[in-house]
């Protein structure tokens, strides 16, 4: 396929999701720049003889505009998995979720970017029982009603399910609990999840770049299986070999056991706020798009190794509540 867009803007392209779309689009010959508010936190990516990793502010309109200049796409990646509290969600949410995506959506207008691919999540929904899904829910919105209004506008939306892949916080932190403590007490086991490895998000974002059958469109992604949240926490026990017994705890327990987590330093390993998300399945309603053109592996084939090819030491709690890989 033509390489319609050379020039991409990413942002939170040093992220989980972010470093390997990045690493992928580099090796297509593109130029890359990715912000980031510290420098250091994108030095895995200086390597790459296309990426011009910058230090900036964009909650900053002017530094905003500035990014966008001159690039040919933009492609937002930034998100986050907690916050402050309020309603229908906290200023973090708010800022992150809502207004940033917006603000990015009329930075391209003002600067002709026609090109702009927003990653938001499965479940998003601005009626939906968690902040998380509130938040994603406006953004999504907001980002349509801007392009709606621009005609020579190129906007694409995707809604990937929980990512697993190597340094996901999600499958990680269980296999961190899972060799500290001998059984692991969880609230909303019963919720099932579609897991998607981060390199079909990757290469979904990858295919859609350059196909006008996209512009447009809304897409959700998730695995080939869906599972409970109890079967998940046991396989990445066991794949980390320290096999485990989940408890299943009540939704109210659950709640006062999150709430304790929300006060400890750093990032929560689980908030209340996540546990309102289990409220939903977070499942596909139908089949992936065909002209994505990704078949997605199955967490069987490639969890097992990144989870148990080194032992889990006692500093791995601390970095994954402080969100270091």
């Amino acid at each position: 396929m033509t390489m319609i867009y050379p020039r991409i803007l990413v942002l939170g392209g040093s992220g989980f999701i972010g470093s390997l779309l990045v690493t992928r689009l580099a090796a297509q010959g593109r130029r890359l720049q990715v912000p980031t508010r510290r420098y250091m936190n994108a030095r895995h990516l200086l390597p790459l003889p296309t990426v011009d990793v910058v230090e900036a502010n964009l909650l900053d309109d002017a530094e905003l505009a500035r990014l966008v200049e001159g690039q040919d796409a933009v492609i937002n990646l930034v998100g986050i998995l907690h916050g402050d509290r309020g309603t229908p969600y906290g200023k973090a949410f708010r800022r992150l979720h809502v207004e940033l995506p917006e603000r990015v959506a009329r930075a391209c207008v003002a600067q002709g970017v026609k090109r702009f691919i927003h990653v938001s999540a499965l479940g998003a929904d601005s009626q939906g029982p968690s902040m998380y899904q509130r938040s994603k829910g406006d953004g999504e919105a907001a980002v349509r009603r801007v392009f709606d209004a621009w005609p020579d506008g190129a906007l694409t939306i995707f809604r990937p399910s929980v990512v697993f892949g190597p340094n996901d916080r999600f499958l990680n932190t269980f296999a961190s609990l899972a060799r500290f403590f001998p059984v692991l007490p969880v609230a909303g086991c019963s919720a099932r999840l579609q897991p998607i490895y981060v390199g079909d998000v990757t290469q979904a974002i990858i295919n859609a770049l350059d196909d006008h059958r996209t512009y447009g469109k809304t897409y959700p992604l998730a695995g080939p299986q869906a599972y409970t949240l109890k079967e998940l926490i046991e396989k990445a026990a066991a794949w980390s070999g320290h096999p485990r017994r989940v408890l299943p705890l009540p939704m109210a327990l659950g709640k006062l056991q999150a709430a304790c987590m929300e006060w400890m330093p750093g990032r929560p390993l689980l908030s209340r706020d996540n546990l309102d998300s289990l409220q939903r399945d977070n499942v596909l309603e139908a089949p992936i798009a065909p002209e994505l053109n990704i078949h997605p592996a199955s967490l069987e084939a490639l969890a097992p190794s990144y989870l148990g090819r080194k032992e889990i030491t006692r500093f791995d709690l601390f970095r994954a509540r402080h969100g270091r890989h």
